[in-house]
């Protein structure tokens, strides 16, 4: 569920960006309301929605934007990076035509955000394995190559949802909580902890000290 709470000692701005049909409404729907709709639509401008956790014991407020895949919504590109802290770069495990523009995606991502953003791969309807059409391992090399996570998620019957979410934040986190309020006033760039992170299938690494917020 959605946590409700006006108090928090962060708020972390997380960006969903990918093609049209990928998703990313779902899985935003579904981690902030645990939601899904059946009804193909394509985002109109930019939504974002939030949900607050509690990580290692601090409350973490996450305001996470969905803006449309289609090219005549670019222009709203700039002010939607702004601010972000981590992305979810998300593709449809059944077309592989959303995994090729993936590396498009990632170039505007750190055209438009601070260069060290934290970003997860997200090979989204995982639950469509039958009519697969990116690999894994293909998937996997492409996040190596670029120094970024990855994860399988299927916003449909809620596979490693709260698990794509909840490493994005908690990696956030740990990276900032190491600086000094000085240096967290001025310091964007943010790693992962312990270096890059890949995590091919997930069920059995989630974050324990989450949850939601009541």
């Amino acid at each position: 569920m959605q946590g409700h709470c006006d108090e928090y000692d962060y708020l972390y701005k997380v960006v969903l960006i990918g093609d049209s049909g990928v998703g990313k409404s779902n899985l935003l729907s579904r981690f902030t309301q645990n939601e899904f709709s059946l009804e193909s639509r394509s985002t109109i401008g930019i939504e974002f929605a939030t949900r607050t956790v509690d990580i290692s014991g601090k409350t973490v407020k996450a305001q996470i934007w969905d803006t449309a895949g289609q090219e005549r919504y670019r222009a709203i590109t700039t002010a939607f990076y702004r601010g972000a802290v981590g992305a979810l770069l998300v593709y449809d495990i059944s077309r592989h035509n959303t995994f090729d523009n993936v590396s498009r995606w990632l170039a505007e991502l750190r055209d438009n955000s601070d260069p060290n953003v934290l970003i997860i791969l997200v090979g989204n309807k995982s639950d469509l394995r039958h009519l697969r059409a990116v690999s894994t391992e293909e998937a996997m090399a492409f996040a190596e190559k670029n120094n970024i996570m990855f994860i399988e998620t299927s916003a449909l019957d809620a596979s490693n949802v709260d698990d794509a979410f909840m490493l994005l934040l908690t990696e956030t986190y740990k990276t900032l909580s190491t600086f000094t309020p000085a240096e967290n006033a001025n310091q964007s760039s943010i790693r992962p902890s312990g270096g890059r992170l890949l995590i091919p299938h997930f069920h059995h690494a989630a974050p324990k000290s989450a949850g939601c917020c009541t």
